[in-house]
């Protein structure tokens, strides 16, 4: 019988901390980061400020919470990208699609990851796991080095910073509210001009 409680107390008290999490995730996105208090997260929830305390923490905690989630929706659109068949050239088109389409269509995870909210913890964690994500692309820069198929004066290290920097450049464009910001047509247009001029420069030009 003891089991059993346990087991079950375990599933109410993992269930609310995913609905205390879930709560930040909505204030973000509605409100932003900022909008963000124990108080704000509590009366959504319908909990406890204590209970946001004893199953997450405070709000440095919750923040983190939040981008763990963020990143682990970021994961399930980039892994299957990285670990797919395929030359190299082909792995990272598929990234790069599943980046676009994480953006697109988990819009307030990809910002908070992209514009992380300004408390240190959350930062570090954040950082942390893009640097561990990242890593992926950096491994299958590696291999077309290795494979030959890719320029061997590249720095994946470098290369992978690049690409993901510039993507998230490109995709923040449609946060703009001046003219600058380009509608879906042009935001894909340009996407394709950056991606097909990436490939090309990662190729291994034949020797003359």
């Amino acid at each position: 019988m003891t089991a059993v409680t346990g087991t079950r107390a375990q599933r109410r008290a993992a269930a609310t901390r995913q609905a205390v999490v879930e709560a930040a995730r909505e204030i973000i996105a509605s409100e932003g980061a900022d909008a963000v208090t124990l108080e704000a997260v509590a009366e959504r929830a319908d909990v406890a400020v204590q209970t946001i305390y004893n199953r997450v923490g405070g709000r440095s905690a919750l923040l983190t919470a939040v981008a763990e989630m963020a990143m682990e929706e970021n994961r399930a659109y980039m892994d299957a990208a990285y670990e797919a068949e395929g030359t190299v050239e082909e792995r990272l088109l598929r990234a790069a699609a599943a980046y676009v389409r994480f953006a697109r269509e988990r819009p307030h995870e990809f910002r908070i990851l992209v514009d992380p909210p300004d408390e240190p913890e959350t930062l570090d964690r954040i950082a942390s796991l893009i640097e561990e994500q990242n890593a992926k692309l950096t491994d299958v820069l590696r291999d077309g080095i290795a494979t030959g198929t890719s320029r061997p004066d590249l720095d994946p290290d470098r290369v992978s910073t690049v690409l993901w920097a510039t993507m998230n450049g490109l995709l923040a464009l449609a946060w703009r509210a001046d003219k600058l910001r380009p509608d879906a047509d042009e935001l894909d247009a340009l996407l394709a001009t950056y991606v097909e001029t990436i490939a090309d420069g990662l190729r291994r030009r034949a020797a003359h």
